[in-house]
């Protein structure tokens, strides 16, 4: 069972992407910690940038015998040339330029075409790219983990840690095994840093999980006959790029507005085709329920329309996926963005803590609750997020707000197990929230709806919240939980304000002599300092007021 000590601990384990930070603390009122010590430095909130990517799918139905066919053997023999082409781009390492890019499409071209040559040299380009990118995350997390040993193992057993700092190991076995596994770690990091330096990645086209799937058939559940299934179809490729101003966006996978589908076959395979020029038409069409409006005007304007097919294996499905680019938007800015207030929300492992909050950073009605259950397979869990934030989505709408307040978090550096030594509950507390991916889907979801997302800051929301919101926010019929408490000061933060519910210095005695004390409001409010104005009618109600 997580308790929330683990949930307090896994907001402070978090480290803000944000860069830039221009104040030592909260402004007014939000310079107390609760605990005491020194307080990191918080960055201001900024309007998150709106995805310009787009892609959808739809299943291809109707397909027949022949169809399939060609398919597979188109797949089959791009998905050989891309294998080469890839194994070419790795050998070339740091070496590779502009001129070997093109050497490289041309030794392509004379085996399908030169527009299948261009989209299976830049994949090949792209999955290099990206190794080296987990490459060098690779690298940092092991210095991480070397760093963090390395520093428990220079303290005495048993010696305690300070706030952030982890301390010394419990006993000599655990110190005796930890010094083991630095020594492992450091060779592990310098054939990682060779590599590196080398310009030398690793790809498994068709996905290493499911090559060493190979050797685990029994426990995945699956036949050898299967999985060579669907390892073959993971390594086909048919994927091509769009071209603006060609014939319906794209000239070598073409779908009419009216859903036609209709490809151009490698050189090769042309004695297959059933079309002029060489091109092959299913007898499937296609047609997009999400989004088919949008992708209908860019293919009637014969706008860059990328598609890919591809065959679900396990399920003898084939699907079709479109992909374009949207034009950059201008950013709004914060003013805007909060001028009709904004919904906090809080992320946690299980479920998002929202609250509405108005222009002076007062909590508006009841808070909501938005659970999701991240387990089982991967096609279910994100299921579970779609549907938590679409509800997120439209209770934001009927709510009036334009803006949705999160935190910046990235939990990438507290993953490890070195940091936070045994406590492997709270390890699957941090990595069970769903940053990555909530971020990535709420961004696009919140840009179809029209509403901005403003990331803050996560330092201190869960403990300030507790301190100043959750007593005040509870009722007798209701309490407040922590997690609803920190979205107010989430929200609040992108209003620029103070985390405090009031700022008052202390009084001289108990009279009004200090005057109106309190800052509800903004800083600009009108009279917020001003003395409370005198009051004429009788304080009692039996006693009505005189006339005026």
């Amino acid at each position: 069972m997580v308790t929330p000590g683990d949930y307090r601990r896994a907001e402070g384990a978090g480290v803000s992407t944000i860069t830039a930070a221009v104040r030592s603390a909260e402004r007014p009122g939000g310079t107390g910690s609760g605990a005491g010590g020194s307080l990191r430095s918080l960055a201001p909130p900024f309007v998150v940038t709106q995805s310009q990517g787009v892609s959808i799918r739809t299943r291809l139905k109707g397909l027949t015998a022949r169809d399939e066919n060609v398919l597979r053997r188109v797949g089959a023999h791009l998905g050989a040339l891309a294998g080469r082409d890839l194994a070419a781009r790795c050998a070339d390492g740091l070496a590779h330029s502009s001129g070997r890019w093109a050497e490289r499409k041309r030794n392509l071209t004379g085996g399908s075409s030169s527009r299948w040559a261009g989209s299976i040299t830049k994949t090949s380009h792209d999955q290099w790219a990206l190794s080296r990118r987990s490459q060098a995350a690779h690298l940092k997390s092991l210095n991480a983990a070397i760093g963090v040993i390395g520093h428990r193992l220079s303290l005495p057993v048993g010696a305690k840690g300070g706030r952030g700092v982890p301390g010394g190991y419990r006993s000599r076995a655990e110190w005796f095994a930890k010094s083991r596994r630095l020594t492992a770690l450091k060779e592990r990091r310098e054939k990682a840093a060779a590599d590196f330096a080398a310009g030398r990645v690793r790809v498994v086209r068709g996905g290493g999980r499911l090559a060493r799937t190979r050797h685990h058939l029994s426990e995945a559940g699956l036949t050898l006959e299967q999985w060579r299934g669907r390892w073959e179809a993971a390594r086909w490729f048919l994927s091509a790029d769009g071209e603006s101003g060609k014939r319906y966006g794209n000239e070598t996978i073409r779908i009419t507005p009216c859903g036609h589908i209709s490809i151009k076959l490698p050189a090769p395979l042309a004695a297959l085709a059933n079309a002029p020029h060489g091109r092959y038409v299913l007898a499937a069409r296609a047609s997009f329920a999400h989004r088919g409006s949008e992708w209908a005007d860019r293919v009637e304007a014969d706008r860059a329309t990328a598609y890919r097919l591809h065959l679900d294996a396990g399920r003898g499905r084939w699907y079709v996926d479109a992909a374009w680019q949207r034009p950059p938007v201008q950013i709004l800015s914060l003013e805007i963005a909060c001028a009709s207030g904004v919904v906090a929300v809080d992320t946690n492992a299980d479920h998002l803590a929202a609250w509405r909050l108005d222009t002076c950073g007062n909590p508006v009605g009841a808070p909501k609750r938005f659970d999701y259950d991240l387990t089982g397979t991967a096609a279910r869990r994100d299921a579970q997020l779609r549907h938590a934030l679409t509800r997120l989505l439209h209770w934001t709408a009927r709510t009036g707000a334009k803006a949705i307040a999160v935190e910046d978090l990235d939990f990438t550096d507290s993953t490890t197990r070195e940091k936070h030594g045994r406590n492997r509950r709270f390890r699957q507390v941090i990595s069970g929230i769903p940053t990555s991916r909530l971020k990535a889907r709420l961004v696009s979801m919140a840009a179809e709806h029209g509403i901005a997302l403003v990331a803050v800051d996560p330092a201190y929301t869960s403990r300030w919240g507790a301190q100043h919101w959750q007593q005040p926010t509870s009722t007798t019929r209701r309490k407040t939980s922590r997690h609803e408490a920190a979205s107010i000061v989430i929200g609040r933060r992108a209003l620029g304000l103070g985390a405090r519910r009031r700022t008052a210095p202390p009084p001289h005695h108990q009279s009004d002599g200090a005057g109106h004390r309190t800052i509800q409001a903004r800083h600009c409010g009108p009279g917020r300092e001003g003395t409370r104005p005198t009051r004429t009618a009788p304080r009692t109600r039996s006693v009505r007021p005189p006339d005026e």
